[in-house]
């Protein structure tokens, strides 16, 4: 993380499913239950990260996701992350995570923590509250991400060890009412993120297996994944397929395809829809990633479409459309060469679009990312393609009012 096709892909993808028996996986035996016909489901999910790490210098609190009106249209949270490190599910930040004390102002229902013992505070009791008001919310535990993804390798070597310590945690009697299942954010399985991995082909597939099989049937598991669709790119290093009869559905990434860690370019948009001429890299668009996932027999309706609320920015950019060459990253808040939307849609407005995406220069500084027309574009092309719904990181960087979650079709 910061951190994607008509009837006849739907056909096409159901023969292969067929074929590789991914569809004879029946309800209650070893996949998950067919959920496809609730409206929070399959078609009209969508789904936003919560990180924990918000509430300190970005201010941003779950009371945020009710105030800006995204609690009423969020089918799911992903609460993210917790760590994955010495084979096990652990805590990330147990101040933010259960302790922190909210007083009346800042607490979602208007009611302050208590420090009565026991009292459960922090991210976890305002979730509860936060579900309490939306009913059907559903709120799942993301483990891992860009930074913690190196124990996922140790994890791989016991999946059955993996899957009953993140159990236990997900399910701890102080908060089991807050969460509906686990998420997985392996970045990346046999190949490398932030750090490398040599799990082999088949070690995603145990560990999912391993977690429906602990969680069984009611709890929610998905996973975040690789959208790089090029020719012996990451999905290739996977059995994404093998593993789809475990999860409920997937998360491909389709956003960061590019970016300033090319220091020197060539702009591009860091989460094209569709490809362009000039496009740096084949393979690299949502549509690419889609088509490969379902040409592996995985379902439409088992996909997500991934959105950033933020952008990707380079400086030292004479070129105003994309493929211009730079000096380094742009100037951002809290990270060169990122910024959140709620602060590039005055800092630096859109001038253009670019294979489905919003681009901006701005003197020397060039930016892509998402507007409300560019997220109403691609959650019509989802529609079309029949996924499974939508899912963005990260709740922060929409406005205050949501712009970019109330785009979502």
């Amino acid at each position: 993380m910061p951190g994607t096709r008509t009837r006849l892909a739907a056909l096409v993808a159901g023969l292969a499913l067929a074929a590789t028996g991914l569809a004879a996986a029946p309800a209650g035996a070893d996949g998950p239950p067919d959920d496809t016909t609730t409206d929070t489901t399959a078609g009209h999910r969508v789904a936003g990260y919560f990180t924990n790490w918000g509430v300190y210098q970005r201010n941003y609190h779950v009371k945020n996701i009710e105030t800006s009106g995204s609690a009423a249209r969020l089918t799911h949270i992903n609460y993210a992350f917790g760590n994955v490190t010495g084979g096990t599910c652990a805590i990330g930040d147990s101040y933010a995570d259960y302790d922190r004390f909210y007083d009346a102002a800042g607490s979602v229902d208007g009611k302050a923590d208590t420090w009565d013992d026991g009292a459960l505070r922090g991210n976890f009791n305002q979730l509860r509250k936060l579900k309490k008001m939306h009913p059907g919310l559903k709120v799942i535990w993301s483990f891992g991400g860009w930074t913690w993804s190196g124990g996922f390798g140790e994890a791989a070597k016991n999946p059955a060890a993996f899957a009953e310590s993140c159990y236990g945690l997900v399910k701890d009697p102080r908060w089991a009412d807050v969460f509906d299942g686990i998420d997985i954010d392996w970045e990346y399985p046999n190949a490398c993120g932030l750090t490398c991995d040599s799990s082999g082909r088949t070690a995603f597939r145990d560990v999912m297996a391993a977690l429906r099989a602990r969680f069984g049937q009611k709890a929610l598991v998905t996973a975040a994944i690789t959208a790089d669709a090029s020719a012996g790119g990451k999905i290739d290093a996977v059995d994404y397929a093998g593993a789809a009869r475990y999860v409920d559905w997937y998360n491909p990434m389709t956003y960061d395809y590019f970016g300033a860690w090319d220091a020197k370019g060539p702009t591009a948009p860091h989460s094209p829809l569709t490809s362009y001429p000039g496009l740096p890299k084949q393979g690299f668009t949502a549509e690419a990633t889609i088509q490969k996932l379902t040409s592996l027999g995985i379902p439409p309706a088992k996909l997500m479409l991934g959105l950033g609320f933020y952008g990707r920015g380079w400086t030292g950019v004479t070129q105003s459309a994309p493929g211009g060459s730079a000096t380094g990253p742009a100037k951002g808040t809290s990270e060169d060469g990122f910024e959140d939307y709620r602060v590039l849609r005055t800092k630096c407005p859109a001038t253009g679009t670019v294979g489905g995406t919003a681009y901006a220069k701005c003197g020397s500084d060039w930016w892509s990312y998402d507007t409300p027309a560019t997220v109403a574009a691609k959650t019509a092309w989802k529609n079309r393609q029949g996924l499974g719904g939508t899912f963005f990181w990260e709740l922060g960087g929409d406005t205050p009012d949501g712009e970019l979650i109330k785009a979502i079709g």
